[in-house]
């Protein structure tokens, strides 16, 4: 068995599966949501076309990391067949007979495996909601029919994304497809409510008091009523009321008891007090983000924080662990983090790491509750580890220890010579300087800095960074003073060198880029500042 983890707080750098298998113990989280990637945008000849022969690579791009049928979804498949529940092997075998060895049998495999550990670390109270779209949803849902059992199943939330979608040759896909399910009938559930839509409004709601607050008014007659009523006179009415004449004269003193042109007494439910309608499995009053919302960071599929809120609200209480094993650019802990519960994010690139952390301290500032990164190096041998597995994931991780934004994916192209870049401001003019860097994990020399030097004149970059695993030369070294010094014209008492030389182990000890911090870092997108909530249920908006 699994031992917990200290502090649940936690971000982990790897793949889900073995974060969950040496790292999440048996039965320890409350509150699972996932956002698996996959591309639904490719076409279905793709993903269910065998592979027999070459295919082009701009078909495959999206799947060829992850969901690609190779060694090792074969692997993972037969992992799941001889070792995991009976139920989802029987599955997995019979859906590989049906769908053959493609990337979409790969996706399956590969999910199945995570969601039998998911299964394992979620408590008898727990909820799990996977986040998905039409593509696969089908499949997806056989899959955890398996894995948790169909009576588990609670419902198929469909959430519109967007109003409106153009499709020359098809219906518009306007909706995402979120799976609920639970691991007993012992779950967590809180009610959660959504505002009224304007047309139920202006039907029920069309009385005004004059205070201005918009009332409906409710029947007070006991009529009909299971359990019977109290009979007396009310101002020249005698019925049968629903409640007695006591609490009709402190209604009444409070005006709240609305009369008829015939007289009749009914009781005002005002808008304001409210709750809502309970809320249905058709979410429309999430709104998914645009490039004017302020909580957009840029990352490609981030999801709002409206929409995990109301999730978290519903399935789980204050203090509760929430996870999130594809968490990508973390709204699921950050939403956890303003409803106070604890939290645990996977991601398999540092990149989303970063992104994360940066979320995190911008949203919370210093109320930010302390929390772990696992997974990293920490120092120069775990580094060259990194980086001899994955030249890009270690080239991520370095930028990061700088606050360094990629410059491109350097899968899909050359860079340029350019691995990452920081923005700052020194002055009034609103237009952000640049700082460019570059990252090598093998052997280095002074033709390099004079590289950098080119390329921070092409760029028109004010400092250039170059972060090395290896010690630097002494040539190296001199190249850089050639370069000279960057005084700000608004900081004149600041100096900062032009060229500057940073080893892996100096940023592990702590040191940093030298450049003007006169204005808030523009490097990454700043998320706007949370307050954590007082209680369980909070506003969309």
């Amino acid at each position: 068995m699994t031992t917990a983890p200290e502090s649940p707080n936690r971000l982990y750098f790897g793949d889900n599966l073995d974060i969950l298998r040496q790292y999440v113990a048996d039965e320890s989280v409350d509150l699972i949501y996932l956002d698996p990637p996959f591309n639904s945008n490719a076409t279905y000849n793709v993903l269910f076309r065998e592979r027999s022969g070459e295919e082009s690579a701009a078909q495959i791009t999206a799947f060829e990391d992850t969901w690609h049928w190779g060694w090792e979804s074969e692997t993972a498949f037969q992992d799941v067949v001889t070792r995991g529940p009976d139920r989802v092997g029987s599955l997995l075998a019979a859906l590989r007979q049906f769908l053959g060895q493609n990337d979409m049998m790969a996706y399956l495999t590969m999910m199945a495996q995570r969601m039998v550990e998911l299964h394992r670390v979620l408590k008898p109270t727990g909820s799990i909601y996977l986040h998905c779209d039409p593509t696969a949803s089908h499949y997806l849902k056989l899959l955890m029919d398996a894995v948790f059992g169909y009576g588990s199943f609670r419902s198929e939330i469909i959430w519109r994304r967007q109003s409106a979608h153009s499709d020359a040759r098809n219906y518009g896909s306007v909706h995402d497809t979120i799976l609920f399910y639970v691991k007993t009938d012992q779950f967590v559930w809180n009610q959660s409510f959504q505002p009224y839509e304007t047309e139920y409004v202006e039907q029920y709601y069309r009385y005004t008091d004059d205070d201005g607050r918009k009332f409906m008014s409710g029947d007070l007659g006991a009529a009909g009523l299971q359990g019977g009523g109290y009979r007396y006179e009310w101002k020249g009415v005698e019925r049968v009321w629903r409640v007695p004449v006591e609490t009709m004269e402190r209604l009444d003193s409070e005006g709240r008891v609305f009369y008829t042109r015939n007289g009749i007494p009914r009781i005002k439910r005002y808008l304001d007090e409210a709750k809502g309608n309970p809320v249905q499995d058709v979410w429309t009053d999430v709104q998914s983000l645009r490039s004017w919302h302020q909580e957009r960071l840029g990352y490609p599929t981030q999801k709002p924080e409206a929409l995990l809120e109301r999730i978290i609200n519903a399935s789980s209480n204050e203090g509760d662990v929430v996870l999130d094993p594809f968490c990508g650019c973390g709204t699921a802990t950050v939403a956890a983090e303003r409803l106070n519960r604890r939290w645990i994010g996977i991601d398999i690139t540092h990149l989303a790491i970063t992104l994360v952390r940066h979320r995190l301290h911008d949203s919370f500032g210093d109320a930010l509750r302390p929390y772990e990164i696992v997974g990293q190096p920490t120092d120069s041998g775990s580094a060259a580890a990194l980086a001899e597995q994955d030249r890009y994931q270690f080239e991520w991780w370095a930028l990061g220890l700088v606050d360094a934004r990629p410059a491109n994916d350097r899968r899909r192209g050359a860079d340029a010579g350019v691995d990452g870049y920081i923005n700052f401001f020194d002055d009034n003019s609103g237009r952000p300087k640049r700082i460019i860097a570059q990252v090598k994990s093998g052997h280095v020399n002074r033709g390099m800095i004079a590289t950098l030097k080119g390329d921070m004149e092409r760029e028109k970059a004010e400092i250039g960074v170059f972060i090395t695993l290896q010690p630097p030369t002494e040539p190296m070294r001199q190249e850089t003073l050639s370069a000279g010094i960057y005084t700000p014209e608004h900081f004149p008492d600041q100096q900062h060198p032009r060229v500057q030389i940073l080893t892996i182990d100096e940023l592990l000890a702590g040191q940093s880029v030298s450049y003007p911090r006169g204005g808030a870092p523009a490097t990454f997108r700043q998320a706007p500042r949370r307050r954590r909530t007082q209680g369980r249920q909070s506003s969309l908006v």
